[in-house]
């Protein structure tokens, strides 16, 4: 349990940033297309190495996908990640306006099972 809380924690830090939601939008947004770095940097007006850098926190929590033709480098959203922490955060934001009968006392709360 606490590693899926470590884990929400990390996505929504993650998600906590103007231009990696705006990469979210452009690549979901535009699923018929194919972006490299040069790509989105162009697209958000900011350097490639900045671009590399927020596709690189998107890609270690799995939400971006990497395709290589050649040299090159092509991203995807990852659809089915994406989706799973939809879920996760709307879970998030359902248990917390629920209250724990547990007082918070066991080791296992706020978002065990326990706490429906």
């Amino acid at each position: 349990m606490k590693d899926h809380l470590k884990n929400t924690a990390e996505v929504l830090k993650s998600l906590g940033e103007e231009k990696r939601l705006k990469i979210i939008k452009m690549l979901a947004s535009n699923a018929n297309e194919i972006f490299c770095v040069s790509d989105v940097a162009q697209q958000l007006g900011i350097s490639q190495p900045a671009a590399s850098q927020h596709i690189k926190v998107l890609k270690n929590i799995g939400i971006l996908e990497e395709n290589r033709k050649g040299f090159r480098v092509f991203y995807t959203i990852n659809l089915g990640v994406l989706i799973e922490y939809k879920k996760d955060i709307d879970d998030l934001f359902k248990k917390a306006f629920e209250k724990c009968q547990y007082d918070f006392s066991c080791d296992k709360c706020p978002y065990n099972n326990k706490c429906k």
